[in-house]
C-alpha cells in the first residue's frame, strides 16, 4: 500500500507573531521585520516550521493594521519591501514557511479605493463599497451593529448616503458582490504568491458577503449585559451568507495554481457551520480556524464533547486544526492558570490536526494589566466599561532579563509584565523544568512521531476530571491522559487494559515509569504514554 503523502501544513506547528510586539530593531519601541529576522534562530530551535504574521501593510493603524491602506506594500514602522523579501528568504533558508494575514473584508477609509468611492455617487468605484440610502424616517438603512460598538452604518454628508462598516468607521466593508472587487483582491493575493509567500490567514472570511436584501438582524435571546454591545444581535444577515463559499472557492482556486500554498479562514461560528468552510468538494479553506478551545469553559466533559463533535462533523478528508490563543483573545495562561496551561499545551500538540500557537505562550506569558490611560486598542477604547481591550495579550515578547526584556532599546509601545526578569526565553532555555523546555519537548516528540502529527484519533475515557485518547499510526500508539482538575484522580477505564511507558509528562519525574491497569494522576497532570506493541 502506498504511504499517504501529507503536506507541510498537516505536519507542522503554526506560530503566530504579532509584529509590533516580537522584536524591535530600531529603538522606536515597535517590533519590525528586521527584528523578526534576528529571532528566526530561536523559532528554529523551538521546532517551529511555519510562521504567521499579523498585518504588516501600510495603514493609519486605527485598528493596528487591520485597516489596510495599501495591500501591496509594507508599513514603514515595520520596514521596507526589501526587509520583507529578506525575511521571506531567511525563513525559506531555514526550511520554514511564511503565512501572511490578508484583510479582504474591509479596507482603511484612507485606501485610494475608498477615497474614490466616496468622492461622488457616480464614481466608477462607488459600488466597490456598501452604500445605502437612509431609511424612510431618515435613520440607518437597517439595524446592523459594529463589532467594536455602536452602529455598523456611517453617514457621509458629502454624498448623502450611509456606508457599512462591520468594525470601525475607519474600516469600510468592501462590496464582494462586485466582480471588480473580487478581481482586485485576487490580484493582491497573486502579488504575494508570486513573491513566494506560502499562504494566507484570511481575516473574518465569514463576513465577506452580506444578505443582498439587507434584512434586520434578530435580537440575541442569550444576550447578557456583560457581553459586548455587538452581541445584542445574532449576525444572521450580516455574516455567513451562502454565497460566501463561492468567494472562498475562488481564493482556493487561485492558491491551487501554486505549489502547496495554504488557505486559513478566520471564522467564529458554531462547529456545524464552521465545517462548511472546507467546501463541498474540499475546495474551500484548507483550515477553517477552529476556536472552540478558546471560548469554552475549561472543563473535561465539555472539552471532550466538543473534540468529538468536531471530529464527527469534519467532512471526509477535511483536515482538523486547533487554536488556544491569538491576538484577539486573553492568553491561555490567564484563562486557565499556569498549571492548566501545561495541560492545554499537551492537548493542543497531541490532538489530531494542525496546532496554532501564539507567541509567548511557550513561556507562560500572561495578560499584562494596562492602565486606562495607556490603552491602545480601539475595542477597549470604544467600550471602556466592558473591559474588552485586547492590549493585555499583545505585550512585547520577553527575551531576557535586560531592560524591556530585550525587546527594545526605546520605550515599548505597550508595557511589559512586571515579572519579565524571571519569565523570559534566556532563563527558561536552560531550565529543564520550564514551560519553554516543556513546549520544546512536546513539539519535538510531535514531529518525530507520525502517530502524533498524522495519526488516527480515538477517544478512550472521559469523566469530570479526565480526558484521554489514543493517537496511532501503523504499529505505534500513544495514549494521552490529561487531568483538567486540580485534584488527584484515577485513570481506570473499565473494559480495557493499557500497558506502556510514560514518554513525556507535565512533571518529568513521571517519565520512564510504566503504566499497568489503573494509574493515579496528580492534579493538573498530563501524560503521554507509548503503549506496548
Amino acid at each position: 500500500m502506498m504511504e499517504q503523502q501529507y503536506l507541510w501544513w498537516q505536519k507542522e506547528v503554526i506560530y503566530q507573531i504579532y509584529p509590533r510586539s516580537f522584536q524591535d530593531s530600531t529603538g522606536d519601541g515597535v517590533g519590525d521585520l528586521k527584528g523578526i529576522i534576528s529571532r528566526l534562530d530561536y523559532l528554529q530551535w523551538l521546532g517551529i516550521k511555519a510562521v504567521w504574521l499579523s498585518p504588516i501593510y501600510p495603514s493609519p493603524m486605527a485598528d493596528f493594521g487591520y485597516d489596510v491602506s495599501d495591500y501591496c506594500g509594507i508599513h514603514p514602522l515595520f520596514g521596507t519591501m526589501e526587509d520583507f523579501d529578506e525575511l521571506l528568504q531567511e525563513i525559506h533558508k531555514r526550511g520554514m514557511k511564511l503565512i501572511l494575514d490578508l484583510v479582504p473584508n474591509h479596507s482603511s477609509n484612507e485606501h485610494p479605493w475608498f477615497l474614490e468611492s466616496k468622492s461622488s455617487r457616480d464614481n466608477p468605484k462607488r459600488d466597490w463599497y456598501i452604500w445605502k440610502d437612509a431609511a424612510e424616517d431618515g435613520g440607518e438603512p437597517n439595524n446592523w451593529l459594529s463589532v467594536f460598538g455602536g452602529s455598523g452604518w456611517e453617514w457621509d454628508e458629502h454624498t448623502q448616503q450611509y456606508y457599512y462598516h462591520a468594525f470601525l468607521k475607519e474600516q469600510p466593508d468592501l462590496n464582494w458582490r462586485n466582480p471588480e472587487v473580487q478581481e482586485a483582491m485576487m490580484g493582491v493575493m497573486r502579488f504575494w504568491l508570486e513573491k513566494g509567500v506560502d499562504g494566507f490567514r484570511v481575516d473574518v472570511i465569514y463576513h465577506i458577503i452580506k444578505d443582498d436584501k439587507f434584512r434586520d438582524n434578530p435580537p440575541n435571546p442569550d444576550y447578557k449585559p456583560s457581553m459586548s454591545t455587538y452581541e445584542q444581535q445574532l449576525a444572521s444577515y450580516s455574516t455567513d451568507q451562502p454565497e460566501v463559499h463561492d468567494i472562498v472557492k475562488m481564493m482556493r482556486n487561485l492558491l491551487n495554481q501554486y505549489d502547496e500554498r495554504l488557505l486559513i479562514g478566520e471564522i467564529y461560528l458554531p462547529i456545524h457551520r464552521l465545517v462548511t468552510y472546507y467546501g463541498n468538494e474540499l475546495d474551500g479553506a484548507h483550515l477553517p480556524f477552529n476556536f472552540v478551545l478558546i471560548n469554552i469553559d475549561w472543563n473535561a466533559t465539555k472539552i471532550a464533547s466538543v473534540i468529538n463533535e468536531y471530529e464527527g462533523a469534519l467532512p471526509e478528508g477535511g483536515w482538523p486544526n486547533w487554536v488556544i490563543g491569538n491576538h484577539d483573545q486573553p492568553r491561555i495562561t490567564s484563562r486557565v492558570g499556569n498549571e492548566q496551561a501545561k495541560i492545554a499545551a499537551m492537548l493542543l500538540l497531541t490532538l489530531r490536526g494542525t496546532p496554532t500557537m501564539y507567541y509567548g505562550d511557550e513561556l507562560g506569558m500572561r495578560d499584562v494589566p494596562i492602565p486606562q490611560d495607556e490603552v491602545q486598542d480601539p475595542q477597549g477604547l470604544n467600550m471602556p466599561d466592558l473591559d474588552l481591550s485586547r492590549d493585555p495579550a499583545r505585550t512585547p515578547m520577553q527575551w531576557n532579563d535586560s531592560e524591556n526584556a530585550g525587546f527594545t532599546e526605546g520605550k515599548p509601545w505597550l508595557r511589559l509584565a512586571k515579572n519579565y526578569k524571571r519569565v523570559n526565553v534566556a532563563k527558561q532555555k536552560d531550565d529543564e523544568y520550564s514551560m519553554l523546555s516543556y513546549y520544546k519537548r512536546l513539539i519535538e516528540l510531535r514531529q518525530q512521531e507520525p502517530a502524533l502529527h498524522v495519526g488516527a484519533f480515538e477517544p478512550v475515557f472521559t469523566n469530570s476530571s479526565i480526558i484521554s485518547y489514543i493517537r496511532k499510526h501503523e504499529q505505534t500508539q500513544f495514549l494521552v491522559i490529561l487531568n483538567l482538575s486540580h485534584k488527584p484522580c484515577k485513570f481506570a477505564p473499565e473494559h480495557h487494559h493499557y500497558k506502556g511507558t510514560v514518554v513525556l509528562a507535565t512533571d518529568p519525574e513521571q517519565e520512564g515509569s510504566t503504566l499497568d491497569k489503573t494509574i493515579a494522576l496528580a492534579g493538573d497532570e498530563g501524560l503521554i504514554v507509548q503503549l506496548d506493541a
